[in-house]
């Protein structure tokens, strides 16, 4: 049974027995969050719309961070998320990222659980999402993304949603020097990347990881 734990940074987390996997660092899932997907992504892009594809929706903590940054912005956001298990109901209401944003996180945050599957839907200002409740390993993808936040459980816990199969599928969604993030900087993981056509750059970590990859489609 999946279990809410603080993070060093105080924000929640969740705990897969099954796995012995967390969703996010057990050193800070914010600070993780922002550190990666937040500044080395989308602040990284400067695309305009942009397109983001998120590999696992999760807790929706990334999608969170990523609407409130774009609401105080000026580009539109279209962001598509996949998901094989959704979190139900309580656990959604049991987690505290709004006691990390501003007023508006709250709402926000509901609304990005709440909100339809299957299609788009306006979350906030700049900010539409669209969440597809399905399996990375069966579905065919269809769209063009400038940015991908590849936040899949790590590939020694499912090291079938890291394979070269399985990024050439990302590979067919993302825009030429379309951009790819994840936590992981695993040697595996960069031959992957790098074999279907990305130039991967490690960069360093937040606290407790010491590099993450930050890949660029070439």
């Amino acid at each position: 049974m999946r279990r809410i734990i603080t993070t060093a940074d105080g924000s929640h987390t969740i705990y897969v027995p099954e796995l012995d996997e967390h969703y996010h660092s057990v050193n800070g899932a914010i600070q993780e969050s922002e550190h990666i997907f937040i500044r080395n992504g989308f602040e990284y892009c400067s695309d305009d719309p942009l397109h983001i594809f998120e590999v696992g929706l999760g807790t929706g903590l990334n999608a969170l961070l990523t609407a409130i940054r774009s609401a105080k912005g000026q580009r539109e956001v279209y962001y598509t998320a996949i998901e094989k298990y959704p979190l139900d109901e309580m656990t959604v209401k049991l987690l505290n990222y709004d006691h990390f944003t501003e007023d508006e996180g709250k709402n926000t945050f509901r609304l990005i659980h709440d909100s339809a599957w299957g299609q788009m839907n306006r979350i906030c200002r700049n900010f539409s999402l669209m969440k597809i409740k399905g399996d990375l390993l069966t579905d065919h993808l269809t769209g063009s993304f400038h940015l991908v936040f590849f936040d899949a459980f790590g590939p020694d816990k499912q090291p079938e949603i890291w394979t070269t199969d399985i990024i050439s599928k990302i590979v067919k969604i993302t825009a030429t020097n379309g951009v790819l993030v994840t936590y992981s900087a695993k040697g595996d993981v960069k031959r992957n990347l790098r074999a279907c056509g990305f130039l991967v750059t490690l960069l360093p970590g937040p606290p407790g990881k010491r590099h993450f990859i930050r890949a660029v489609k070439i």
